[in-house]
């Protein structure tokens, strides 16, 4: 509860700052950087976290790693909550960041899952489909699972329209399950 009170707060001044300096986009291309990092690599979340690494140990990784490769005020920024040692969160300030860059610009996620992977006019399909049930701009991420065996599953934030083969077998067998010689009262 307080680590995300924290992450928060410290996504929001680096998104006001951002917004203040006129470098949001390169804050945001900088953290989705940042978070894709965090996620791959085990050894590098590991390294923030340590208590047994000193405090400028970790800014001479970061340095090396980020210095060149990430906007002037990002950089500071992950500089600054390192020498406030407060690096272990860092990848969830990164996805606190990301999804208030999204609620700022009105753009929501969509996941669609299907068996396999969705054609170019198929996908802009999806996204007007939810840009219209929505009214928001859409990011599409694609997933796949042969378990469906066929149709499309796609959620929108707690929203989910489940058309799968999977499911309407399911259904169907259900329906057959029912004895139709009893009365349900």
């Amino acid at each position: 509860m307080i680590a995300s009170k924290i992450t928060t707060r410290y996504a929001k001044s680096l998104l006001d700052l951002a917004i203040e300096k006129n470098q949001l986009q390169d804050c945001y291309n900088d953290l989705l950087a940042v978070e894709a990092l965090c996620s791959e690599s085990s050894e590098f979340t590991l390294m923030l976290k340590s208590p047994i690494i000193n405090t400028s140990k970790k800014l001479s990784i970061i340095k090396s790693l980020f210095e060149k490769n990430l906007s002037k005020t990002t950089y500071l920024f992950i500089e600054l909550i390192t020498k406030k040692k407060r690096e272990s969160l860092l990848h969830s300030i990164s996805k606190n960041f990301i999804e208030l860059y999204k609620s700022h610009h009105k753009i929501i996620t969509a996941s669609v899952t299907t068996t396999i992977p969705l054609d170019k006019d198929l996908k802009e399909k999806v996204v007007s489909f939810v840009k219209k049930k929505m009214g928001k701009d859409v990011e599409l991420k694609e997933q796949i699972n042969h378990d469906i065996l066929g149709g499309a599953i796609i959620k929108v934030g707690d929203f989910q329209i489940d058309d799968s083969v999977r499911k309407q077998l399911k259904e169907l067998k259900n329906s057959y399950n029912k004895n139709l010689f009893i009365k349900d009262f």
